[in-house]
């Protein structure tokens, strides 16, 4: 067990993690050259395309030391956008020690000091490397002294690499092995392993990926699950290289997967402590957290009958995702439904965008909104997830909206621009500082409402891609919070309802029914579109009817004969519009999402 070495890759996003986990595995042959490419450990097509990490991944690397011991590297690549910082949690609980890279051309940013934070919570060994180091605009020496004045350490300790060229990754295999202590445990105390992972496999079953902190797990062992009170036969154990590679037994201090046949998503959750039936530990493994979603949706099938297949389809997403929590939902627009919750916006898009593209299901989402909580008149505590569960006002005593403390950190030429967005979302500014002279950091307190929609796209374009943004959640405020519907021809469609703050209502309701106006499909018969809180309209838009022109026919002749098939038209019309419903295409759920203030 002096020879095995557990660590995880943090860092900030496009900071080079995958990059430098693909040098790793080459330099001490794990992969051979025709089994490599780039970001070999991202084995979803959509990770490549938009070149992020979304799952962690855990791989086993053999590597010889210059003193001629032969030790068991375990690498769990992580993460690095805010949304998924709870699969962050998990690989760092895994783990003895951590890699903390910074890009040399980016310097310290906001995910940067989060995930350290996180480290340190778990008493893990820190080893920086500063990445990048051969581009043209690399600051090593500015670099080295922001970790330096971040972590306190000694300017020796801070490494020096480059993912793409391969510089420097024998110096960080070397500090892996000399400065990360070894796993402590004992393999033969009773079985403690954390569940930090699974995913399904359609003949497997669901394949869970452990570390065991004290005991060993051996084949055919029967195996209980702590939190569900389940038990299973373990079919089948073994460690990760790139491909699974089967074991008689994994014991303490080791990674490994477990196969046990089991079908259904719910009886793995991951952070759970397995043991044995036999011989049980009395302790679960502490840093179990149950995830909290930020943003609801409402996802709903195209066509009805599909329901039953998106149900199977959520059920094995959830197993690859353990982030995402979802219930059932109806909709008098949409029909049946669920509505789910993530962690953030771009969480919410990448699951769109698996259900489209593993499972061929093509879904409509509804407007994200956060959880809010509704006090009644005689004191009870509702929770509101979905606008269609938002209480009668007049029973209503008081509205509390969840609240985030932002941490963004910029230069400083553009504070002004930072300034004017977030105030304008109802922010408070709480403190700025300048890290250096080029940096600064400022934090502000503001609501989740605002940074649901299109926060971090403007943020973007407001710095030209050079802030970088962190948050997290610090409880709940009282609010004016009101619920807007949309009406067509005075019919709700809840699918497009949405709960906004009182002073943004108007402004928002006039955006949306021009908005409305361009995308829905004209029809035989006017459509009134009105934005309401209540029964107060504020904002109305027309869609004008398609007629047929009837009196074409009419050349010359009375004008009684013209008027009396323009009268009976109109009839027509009348009689159309009380029976006619208005079908709302999938571009108008996704135009709520895009509107620009």
């Amino acid at each position: 067990m002096k020879n095995i070495r557990n660590f995880c890759i943090i860092a900030h996003i496009d900071h080079g993690k995958s990059t430098l986990a693909d040098r790793l595995l080459q330099a001490t042959n794990t992969i051979s050259e025709r089994e490599m490419m780039d970001q070999v450990l991202d084995d979803m097509d959509l990770e490549r395309e938009k070149g992020i990490t979304i799952k962690s991944h855990a791989i086993q690397i053999n590597y010889k030391h210059t003193d001629g011991q032969e030790y068991i590297l375990n690498l769990i690549d992580t993460p690095g956008h805010v949304d998924f910082s709870y699969e962050v949690s998990r690989a760092l609980a895994a783990c003895e020690g951590a890699l903390l890279l910074v890009d040399a051309t980016q310097g310290i940013q906001a995910q940067t000091i989060s995930n350290l934070y996180l480290a340190i919570d778990n008493d893990l060994e820190i080893i920086p490397v500063i990445n990048k180091i051969d581009m043209d605009g690399a600051m090593i020496e500015e670099v080295k002294d922001q970790i330096i004045e971040l972590i306190g350490c000694k300017p020796e300790d801070i490494l020096l690499a480059s993912g793409r060229t391969g510089i420097g990754v024998d110096g960080i295999l070397q500090a892996i092995v000399e400065r990360i202590p070894a796993p402590k445990g004992n393999p033969e105390a009773p079985l403690q392993a954390l569940i930090f992972d699974s995913v399904f496999n359609s003949f497997r079953g669901i394949i869970v990926y452990f570390r065991v902190l004290n005991g060993t797990i051996r084949k055919s062992d029967i195996v209980k699950f702590v939190s569900t009170d389940m038990d299973y036969e373990a079919a089948e154990v073994g460690i990760l290289k790139l491909k699974m590679t089967e074991k008689k037994e994994v014991s303490a201090g080791d990674v490994g997967y477990l196969i046990t046949g089991i079908k259904n998503a719910k009886e793995v959750k991951v952070g759970d402590t397995i043991t044995l039936k036999n011989n049980p530990t009395q302790e679960m493994i502490k840093g179990f957290q149950e995830v909290k979603p930020m943003v609801f949706a409402g996802i709903f099938p195209v066509n009805t009958d599909e329901f039953e297949e998106l149900r199977d389809c959520m059920d094995k997403l959830q197993l690859n995702d353990a982030s995402l929590t979802y219930e059932l939902e109806t909709s008098q627009a949409l029909g049946f439904g669920f509505r789910c919750g993530f962690l953030g916006m771009l969480h919410m898009e990448i699951i769109q965008e698996r259900l489209e593209r593993e499972f061929n299901q093509t879904v409509i989402t509804t407007v994200p909104n956060v959880s809010f909580i509704a006090y009644t008149t005689k004191g009870e505590k509702i929770i509101v997830n979905n606008p269609t569960e938002f209480p009668d006002p007049v029973k209503t005593d008081r509205i509390e909206e969840p609240y985030i403390k932002a941490q963004i950190i910029t230069k400083p030429e553009y504070i002004g621009n930072i300034m004017t967005l977030c105030l304008g979302k109802r922010g408070i500014l709480l403190n700025q500082s300048y890290l250096t002279t080029t940096r600064v950091e400022l934090q502000f307190e503001m609501p989740l409402t605002e940074i649901v929609f299109d926060f971090y796209d403007k943020l973007k374009s407001q710095t030209r891609g050079y802030a970088s943004f962190d948050y997290h959640p610090i409880g709940y405020r009282e609010s004016d919070i009101v619920k807007m519907d949309i009406l067509l021809n005075s019919d709700k469609v809840d699918a497009l309802s949405a709960l906004i703050h009182r002073g943004r209502s108007q402004d928002f309701g006039r955006k949306l029914c021009e908005k409305l106006k361009e995308l829905l499909p004209r029809q035989q018969f006017q459509i009134a579109i009105q934005a309401a809180v209540g029964a107060k309209v504020l904002a109305r838009e027309n869609i004008s009817a398609m007629r047929k022109d009837v009196t074409a026919k009419c050349y010359g002749g009375d004008i009684s004969r013209k008027r009396k098939l323009l009268e009976k038209q109109k009839e027509g019309k009348k009689r159309m519009r009380q029976i006619g419903n208005v079908e709302v295409p999938q571009e108008a759920f996704l135009a709520v999402l895009k509107l620009d203030d």
